[in-house]
């Protein structure tokens, strides 16, 4: 059993009951149009959100228990989200593109070839001049817990052809274990 199925088995830190506040903040601004994809949803709180804000949303994740739950709260809240159990490897599997796409949590779980693979995958389900939006762990934020930190420099790296970086600010990644939650970066990138 692997990290994420076994931390499905508890209540995982970055499974909140709520969006990301980041997140909230995005759309409230304009900035998520269209039709969505969550890679990496969990149990789907971001997705439902944009869902209950008018978008068309998918949700894509690899644990099988997070899609159960995230499809019982869908349902339970009356809202259309289609709920996927894929590898976010493989999200030109979906067979379609967005118009944005948002990621809380996943890219920085990525070992660097696995980077490589979701950023190509990333170019093919999103339209050009689509937008993707990263919540990753800073290299701000000290070690000694949880995922891999992210340097500015690395999301330089890996988007560097077909994409153009619009901003990387600092963001709070929340999470149910620590109540100021952790360092992180937004960052904000178009498809060319």
């Amino acid at each position: 059993m692997d990290f994420f199925e076994q931390a499905y088995h508890g209540r995982p830190p970055w499974d909140i009951g709520r969006p990301q506040q980041e997140i909230v903040r995005i759309e409230e601004s304009g900035q998520i149009t269209g039709d969505v994809l969550d890679a990496g949803c969990g149990t789907g709180e971001n997705a439902l959100f944009l869902a209950s804000r008018s978008h068309h949303v998918i949700g894509v994740d690899s644990v099988e228990k997070a899609i159960v739950t995230a499809r019982k709260k869908a349902a339970e809240r009356g809202l259309a989200v289609t709920f996927i159990v894929g590898d976010t490897l493989h999200l030109s599997e979906i067979g379609r593109t967005f118009d944005t796409v948002i990621d809380s949590g996943l890219f920085h779980t990525l070992s660097d070839p696995e980077r490589v693979v979701f950023v190509r995958n990333l170019h093919d389900v999103l339209v050009p001049g689509g937008s993707y939006f990263m919540l990753a762990f800073s290299d701000l934020e000290p070690g000694g817990y949880g995922p891999r930190r992210i340097t500015k420099q690395e999301v330089h790296d890996a988007f560097s052809v077909g994409w153009r970086i619009n901003d990387i600010q600092a963001a709070v990644f929340e999470s149910h274990t620590r109540k100021e939650g952790s360092r992180a970066w937004l960052s904000s990138i178009t498809r060319l």
